[in-house]
């Protein structure tokens, strides 16, 4: 007869404290049977596709939202996520991608207008040092944790601690990595961190200042093209950013920082070169350019109108044209002066 009816399903705060008991399981025990425990970890992918549902519904049914808040809770109230990071190592490829999506959307769930997440991240900072992806151990399991980390930085209190702490070495680091999938994944955490709270970035640059653009410019100097084109497309969207404002007046007044742009708009790559363009443009706009970038580019003159009369893409669109015209303008009408020169007129800018 027992097999006439279903079990009842599980309500939120049973699914937590059942998948808590069930993480044990994950781990290889001598002391419990290998039968017994394939059997575990099959109800904990069960669990997870239990949860997914709760919080995002499914072909049936919409998310209801009570439901969605006691999973919530319950979830960061047992510490789940600190057994996650623990046993995440031990879960199959599958479970670690759907237990990264119920991550993903209880990072976003507001109860009466605040993040749980968030508070429970403030309590529990350490956890965020656990979630660093450790690429030179198991680089496929780093990316889980990294698309964990990833998630948990939409929260203020985290980036600021990323930003303050000697993980950003690590961030600089394993985007020269080689292998592409670990130095995309580091690429995508880094543009995350540094583009989503902006007043908190805005004021890490100013402190960081010269630390970080020196670290920077290597990633812009790179032999490997995507990590080029992945930093110059992330700079000139930091520069370009208003919040960015000071950062971006110390930037375009450096000699250094235009010799790099200048050498990637000469990149085989239209895309990074493309992208080199819309930071070159910042250091021809600057209505106070220092002396010694007014002698580049009037040295460099002629071979600089020349690269943008040709200078074009694909679907280029008017905002572009109107930018490249206006960076011609800017150059073509520069007149430089020196105190070894007795005119401007007699300065060309190459002995200065």
């Amino acid at each position: 007869m027992k097999g006439l009816f279903k079990p009842k399903p599980l309500t939120p705060v049973e699914l937590v404290q059942h998948f808590r008991q069930l993480l044990s399981y994950t781990t290889p025990n001598p002391d419990v049977r290998e039968s017994k425990r394939q059997d575990k970890i099959r109800e904990l992918t069960r669990l997870i596709y239990e949860m997914k549902i709760v919080l995002y519904g499914d072909e049936m049914s919409e998310p209801h939202v009570d439901a969605c808040v006691k999973l919530t809770q319950e979830f960061f109230k047992e510490d789940i996520l600190r057994l996650l990071v623990e046993h995440l190592p031990h879960l199959d490829p599958g479970n670690r991608q759907d237990i990264t999506h119920v991550l993903a959307n209880l990072q976003r769930q507001r109860v009466h207008g605040h993040y749980v997440a968030a508070e429970y991240l403030e309590q529990n900072i350490d956890i965020v040092d656990l979630l660093i992806p450790r690429y030179d151990d198991d680089p496929e399991t780093a990316i889980s944790f990294g698309a964990i980390l990833k998630d948990c930085m939409r929260h203020q209190v985290v980036a600021k601690y990323l930003l303050e702490s000697d993980h950003m070495k690590a961030f600089f680091k394993y985007q020269h990595d080689p292998n592409f999938d670990i130095s995309s994944d580091a690429a995508a955490m880094f543009k995350e961190l540094l583009t989503r709270h902006k007043s908190t970035v805005a004021e890490y640059l100013d402190q960081n200042y010269d630390w970080f653009f020196m670290e920077y410019n290597a990633l812009l100097e790179s032999h490997n093209y995507i990590t080029r084109r992945n930093a110059v497309k992330l700079l000139g969207a930091m520069l370009l950013d208003r919040s960015n404002n000071v950062v971006m007046v110390r930037y375009v007044s450096s000699l250094d920082n235009m010799r790099i742009q200048m050498n990637l708009l000469r990149d085989s790559n239209k895309t990074i070169q493309l992208q080199a363009f819309h930071v070159f443009k910042l250091f021809a706009a600057n209505e106070n350019k220092p002396q010694d970038i007014v002698n580049v580019l009037v040295a460099n003159r002629s071979k600089l109108l020349r690269f943008l009369s040709e200078f074009t893409f694909d679907n280029a669109d008017e905002q572009f044209e109107a930018d490249k015209s206006q960076v011609f303008k800017e150059i073509a009408s520069l007149v430089p002066k020196c105190e070894t020169c007795e005119t401007s007129k007699q300065c060309d800018g190459t002995n200065c």
